[in-house]
């Protein structure tokens, strides 16, 4: 007796939509990890098709931690700052480090994504 086999449907012809920049990806993906571990589940059919999964953004971090071009700093200030959902503000003295580190990680995770096609 045959077997009936999965056959997912092609990403290709579902038209989605990409991220403006870094920023708003990384915004997504938080929003996405914190409904996640609140118990919710990944549903692609959401109001926006985005180009990716939240793993995505994961991996794109991680691949460039373990090449070297993050570090503990730039994970610290991207986690503490998109927990809140908002940036650094330069303007302010404590957080003007922050914002570098925060500048600079979006600037290097924008290469990686670019790349991929999940950033325009």
């Amino acid at each position: 007796m045959t077997r009936r086999r999965y056959i997912p449907k092609k990403m290709i012809n579902i038209p989605y939509v990409p991220f403006l920049n870094a920023e708003q990806a990384w915004f997504w993906y938080v929003r996405a990890q914190q409904a996640r571990n609140d118990g919710a589940r990944f549903e692609a059919a959401a109001t926006e098709v985005r180009p990716c999964d939240p793993d995505d953004m994961y991996r794109a971090v991680m691949g460039l931690v373990r090449h070297n071009r993050l570090d503990d700093e730039h994970i610290r200030v991207l986690t503490t700052y998109g927990i809140n959902l908002s940036p650094p503000d330069p303007r302010i003295r404590e957080q003007e480090r922050a914002y570098r580190m925060w500048d600079e990680a979006l600037d290097r995770l924008t290469t990686v994504l670019r790349k991929k096609g999940i950033v325009e």
